[in-house]
């Protein structure tokens, strides 16, 4: 009968954790409203996302314990992928409603590829943050990491930054021969989203 009571009395104090754990959880949902990313390609699921002018993540991890949770409004989305049209849409999100947005990258006409190119490799954490070359968005770490991923860019001078928000950027200058290769490793340090740059926070 004693454990009985015990168990019992656990059984009680769980559900009472349950409750006060599941309440904020549930009045959140009921506050926020969720923004999902859907793309056919390896294209749009690589893409980078930027919410209210604020990069967040690539459209293809954006789910489960990174889902998009935005306050109720209007807000402004824009995928951006090199060598693509940026894809801008504006949606409105309604509270504990969810908005899918089918992400549809088309090629820019303009984007120019070098014939002679030299070979950049990273090596760099969290690979999910976003590369920019000379100031312009190529894609995220992870692209461009590992066995057979790397970055072809014409040979001379280039400037590199690797970003991603609550981190401090890692910014380098690169003067590439034709056909060179080399790899960047670095650890992003943690910092503040106040320190985000421009190239993160692009209008």
């Amino acid at each position: 009968m004693r454990v009985t009571k015990r168990s019992s009395c656990n059984a009680a104090l769980l559900l009472v954790l349950v409750l006060l754990v599941s309440i904020p959880s549930y009045s959140q949902n009921q506050v926020l409203g969720e923004v999902q990313f859907v793309g056919k390609t390896k294209t749009e699921k690589t893409s980078g996302v930027w919410i209210d002018g604020q990069y967040v993540g690539y459209a293809g991890e954006l789910k489960d314990d990174k889902k998009v949770l935005l306050l109720p409004g209007e807000h402004e989305i824009s995928v951006r992928q090199s060598g693509y049209m940026d894809f801008t849409q504006k949606v409105v999100v309604e509270p504990g409603k969810k908005v899918v947005l089918h992400v549809t990258m088309q090629k820019d006409p303009r984007a120019q590829f070098p014939t002679v190119t030299s070979q950049l490799k990273l090596q760099v954490t969290p690979d999910r943050a976003a590369v920019f070359v000379d100031d312009g968005f190529v894609g995220t770490v992870r692209e461009f990491s590992g066995i057979g991923r790397a970055m072809l860019v014409s040979p001379g001078k280039h400037r590199v930054k690797i970003a991603l928000p609550g981190y401090q950027a890692f910014e380098t200058e690169v003067n590439l021969l034709p056909k060179q290769k080399i790899t960047i490793k670095t650890d992003l340090a943690p910092g503040s989203i106040t320190e985000a740059g421009p190239s993160i926070k692009k209008d």
